[in-house]
Formats: structure tokens, sequence, C-alpha cells
């Protein structure tokens, strides 16, 4: 099972996870918010290797510190429906709300889409495309958890009013991922860990 560091970024409290294989040092980055120097300092101390970078989707504080990509010199992954999101308008968000101009944003490498497997050392998160907080977004699915992004947190799920919401489509994912084994952790994009049989009941 795969060892999960969560380092909480930038003014909405993120959560950039480092999830990481510990048979082989090996680990993958998802969703750097914001808080770079955050989070290379916390990569240099883990010793692992890291072998990508994932947005669950891209609202600015999943990737407005995608740019750690460029400095550790690996790959950037996200659905292509998110691209709308991911190049236009981040910096103009993060200057309207106050959050301070924005890195440079780095090119995806790769688009993902529903069932694609990405590699963390000797294990492996399945991707689920659960729209509705945005018409891109994923969630991981591996063994024993579950990275959610927006779409499902700790008592609350992914508000829908911004540009690409669907409440339609965000039932249709949460529909999905309660079918899941209860004992399931649930890592969200924002708050504490939860489960899922912790959440079935307030959905």
């Amino acid at each position: 099972m795969l060892k999960v560091k969560t380092i909480a970024v930038g003014p909405l409290g993120t959560n950039c996870y480092l999830a990481i294989d510990p048979e082989t040092n090996q680990g993958i980055i998802i969703d750097p918010g914001a808080d770079k120097e955050k989070i290379l300092r916390a990569v240099s101390r883990s010793g692992v290797i890291f072998t990508a970078v994932v947005n669950t989707h891209g609202h600015f504080d999943h990737i407005a510190a995608d740019i750690v990509k460029t400095e550790l010199g690996i790959p950037l992954l996200i659905h292509k429906l998110e691209m709308p999101r991911f190049k236009n308008g981040i910096a103009d968000q993060m200057m309207l709300l106050g959050f301070g101009p924005a890195e440079e944003m780095p090119e995806p490498d790769q688009f993902l889409k529903e069932g694609d497997e990405i590699r963390v050392g000797n294990e492996k998160l399945i991707v689920w495309h659960t729209p509705g907080h945005t018409p891109g977004g994923i969630c991981l699915l591996g063994k024993g958890l579950v990275f959610t992004g927006d779409t499902l947190f700790c008592k609350g799920v992914g508000r829908t009013d911004l540009e690409g919401g669907s409440d339609e489509e965000l039932n249709k994912s949460l529909e999905r991922l309660l079918r899941l084994s209860g004992e399931m952790i649930v890592y969200p994009g924002h708050g504490p860990v939860s489960t899922i049989e912790h959440e079935r009941p307030t959905i």
C-alpha cells in the first residue's frame, strides 16, 4: 500500500500529496497547488525519487506550483478537459482573490483518461474520470485508498457553481465512489482524511 504524506499549501489549504511506494522509494506528487519551495523541501527531505506530477483538476489552487515538475525534471499529467482552466485565467484568478502572482505554468506532458494506470514504483493508481466539480476532474484509485481531489471531502462534496460545474455529473461521480469498499481511505483536495464508510451518510 502507498505511503501518503500531506502538505497543506496555499491560502485555501489545498492538500498536496506525496504518494510513495516504500518498497521502491519512488513516488508521485499530486496537486501542487502553491508553496513551491515548501513542496520541494518536503521532496528533498523524503529522499524519494519522484516520477510524475498529477493534477486532479485545473483550478488554480491545485496547479499553481506545477512548476515543480520542471524543477524535478518529471512529467506533468492532467485530464485534457481541464485545459481551459489550466491555460486560461490562472494569473487573473489569483490576483483577483489576493493570492499574489502565479508561478510560470509549464505545459502538460500527458493527458489522462478514464482507466489509465499511473505507476508509483510497484504500486499503481487507476484514473477515474469523475466530472461534476469540473468537466475533467479525476480521482485516483489505489490499493485501499482513493485521492478524490475536489469531488469528495470529509463531510462535503465539490461545489458546482463554478464554470464547467454540473450537479448531475457530480452526483453520478459520487454514486460511483460510494460503491467502493467502506474501508477505502479518502484523501480529499481539502480538509481531513476520511473513509468511504464515513462519507456515505453525508451524501
